[in-house]
């Protein structure tokens, strides 16, 4: 085989790879349709970022539970908290993005803009990076299994599994293990104002606790309620697809 010949196979794989790359996203996102997920990227950089601080002793807690085991009060309350037009976008909330644009152009400093769907998606398949252009690419990666889960889960999934691996504390994954840790219960028993604080200490675990819950999470709990009285409380949840 010729020098110039070899140069045209690699090129032609070249060509194909990216094609390669999408077909496995699609069929990644296809397969945790039915298949709950037994860790995320974000799980396994912080048992990594444990283990490379000394921590030998540090393991991630999570302990999965289908929705129907989960009380009706978390996966609303996630909802009123993050997300309130969750049913109606198709995993971008441009409205809320454009306020929030807006209001920080103004001087005033608010919450992200991101879906549930968009913080599922960096969740799941997402590494960390510091860089500029590692942020750039992120974005891309992050907008492109957003598109997927909208196009290949129903509504309801998309909670279950958010529920799930959502971060309510320090290596704390999922409802069943917040609750555990917590409150010595299973999910299934969560009360509606606990429901409301684990949704208020989010996007930020390490810096809040639910345990113990500081002022900003107590009224930001209690707003939480109020949003899920608002959207129609647990009944929403039968609106989803």
């Amino acid at each position: 085989m010729t020098a110039g010949s070899r140069r045209r196979r690699w090129l032609r794989w070249l060509w194909k790879l990216p094609l390669l790359l999408l077909a496995l996203s699609v069929l990644q996102v296809l397969a945790l349709r039915f298949v709950d997920p037994p860790f995320t990227a974000f799980m396994a950089a912080r048992q990594l970022q444990a283990w490379g601080d000394g921590n030998w002793g540090f393991r991630i807690t999570y302990d999965w539970r289908d929705l129907d085991q989960i009380a009706a009060s978390l996966p609303v309350s996630l909802v009123a908290a993050e997300d309130q037009n969750f049913a109606r976008h198709d995993g971008f909330d441009f409205a809320a993005i454009e306020k929030a644009r807006a209001s920080n152009a103004r001087g005033r400093k608010v919450r992200g803009a991101s879906t549930i769907s968009q913080q599922l998606a960096k969740n799941l398949f997402l590494w960390s990076g510091r860089s500029r252009a590692s942020r750039w690419v992120r974005k891309g990666v992050e907008a492109w299994y957003t598109l997927l889960i909208e196009a290949l889960w129903p509504k309801s999934r998309i909670l279950e599994v958010y529920a799930n691996v959502a971060e309510f504390g320090d290596g704390i994954y999922g409802a069943q293990a917040a609750a555990r840790s917590f409150w010595r219960k299973d999910a299934a028993r969560l009360s509606p104002a606990q429901s409301a604080t684990l949704a208020a200490v989010l996007p930020n675990p390490k810096r809040y606790s639910a345990a113990r819950p500081g002022p900003y999470v107590q009224r930001r709990a209690r707003w939480i309620e109020r949003n899920v009285h608002r959207i129609g409380g647990t009944a929403y949840l039968d609106t989803l697809d």
